[in-house]
């Protein structure tokens, strides 16, 4: 490398939670070095709805929103076979992919002054002084502090400690042309598909385009012949609203992202061994069940509250306790939602409750969103500034 890091500041992932950490430390006036893996704009396995908390932690920094494009959700629909419960949602949502934000993201926090490289791979190794660091092709270093925001998969030596395994379930995302007219009636909306043994998500991103998003149990997956083309036909059979969506829609991916056996319902705790210098942010720290649409919220939150923790001079264990405190009630009832939504009497239940009382989905999206308490205690912090620099707007 061509400079010291014995006391560097890196950050590991240049997702939501990355990004936003960078661009803080950058605008605090600290130099933070990023790592990311993905030479340049990428897709991600996200449903990639923000909800109105990632939207403000994102206009606290600065990055226009707007200009990126994104489709204002408004209304949530919960379908089953031919039901379908519906109700306004208590925010103004916004559906923009994580191909186009992620970019943004990592554009704006190297304007604000963070050094981003792309295209490198990264290793970590526990060490007696915390953790080393070692990056293909350019070499090793041992950071004073490593914000660790590389997503779903675990490191080996930092591996995340999960209450029980993760489940047997497949993810895919991909995206899809619709029909004008099923664009027209997908507008506006997040929809929840549910069927036996998995649910999927449907809504608009940017450029008039569909994200699909899904999670199936692996038997029915390897039942359907280990195929996607298999799985989606076989979907199409049971949910006469997704085929109806889908009905002359054009893919727009040769084939979608697929992800495996992600540990839904995990919330860090603390532990005597966790390396000192070591914040985790995203998915990391917290995996809430990907229906609930709060996954980019809890990633952005974790990371402005660890740059917050870090800035005030407090450490890494304070900084896992607090936002264990502020996302674990979350995650657990968006489990538990969740464990209601795949069982077969459950989604029997969820649709006539739903739709006689509306109000209840709100409340089951309140109820699964970042407290508004914590969420402003972070926005409203000042955070302190380098002497040798200056926040930028």
């Amino acid at each position: 490398m061509n400079r010291s890091h014995d006391d560097e500041l890196v950050i590991v992932g240049g997702g939501l939670a990355g990004g936003l950490a960078a661009a803080m430390l950058a605008q605090a006036g600290r130099h933070p070095l990023l790592f990311e893996r993905d030479v340049g704009a990428s897709d991600k396995i996200c449903g990639e709805f923000l909800s109105a908390e990632a939207q403000q932690h994102l206009a606290r920094i600065g990055l226009d929103l707007g200009a990126l494009g994104g489709h204002v959700i408004t209304r949530l629909r919960l379908v089953r076979g031919d039901s379908v419960a519906e109700a306004r949602l208590p925010f103004r949502g916004l559906g923009l992919s994580r191909r186009v934000l992620d970019h943004a993201l990592l554009e704006h926090a190297a304007a604000c002054g963070a050094e981003v490289r792309r295209g490198h791979e990264v290793r970590i190794f526990k060490s007696a002084s915390g953790v080393d660091v070692n990056v293909d092709g350019i070499g090793q270093c041992k950071p004073d502090t490593l914000l660790l925001a590389n997503g779903k998969h675990d490191v080996r030596d930092l591996r995340r400690q999960l209450v029980k395994p993760a489940e047997d379930l497949v993810g895919f995302k991909t995206y899809f042309r619709l029909d004008p007219a099923q664009t027209q009636a997908l507008s506006g909306s997040v929809e929840v598909i549910v069927f036996p043994h998995g649910y999927a998500g449907l809504q608009r991103v940017e450029g008039g385009r569909a994200n699909l998003c899904l999670l199936i149990d692996r038997a029915q997956f390897q039942e359907s012949g280990a195929a996607w083309d298999c799985l989606l036909r076989d979907l199409l059979r049971l949910s006469a609203h997704l085929r109806r969506r889908l009905l002359g829609a054009t893919p727009l991916l040769d084939r979608p992202l697929a992800i495996y056996r992600v540990p839904y319902g995990f919330v860090h705790a603390p532990l005597a061994s966790d390396p000192r210098n070591v914040y985790r942010l995203g998915d990391q720290v917290a995996v809430i069940p990907s229906f609930s649409g709060d996954g980019m919220a809890i990633a952005l939150h974790s990371a402005a509250l660890a740059v917050q923790t870090h800035l005030n001079g407090r450490s890494a264990r304070e900084y896992h306790q607090r936002i264990r405190a502020d996302v674990a009630a979350q995650v657990a009832r968006a489990s538990a939602l969740y464990r209601c939504g795949r069982s077969a009497f459950g989604q029997a239940m969820l649709i006539p409750v739903f739709r006689a009382w509306p109000r209840g989905l709100q409340l089951a999206a309140e109820f699964t969103r970042v407290p508004r308490q914590a969420v402003t205690r972070v926005l409203s912090a000042t955070l302190p500034q380098s002497p040798q620099g200056q926040a930028r707007p």
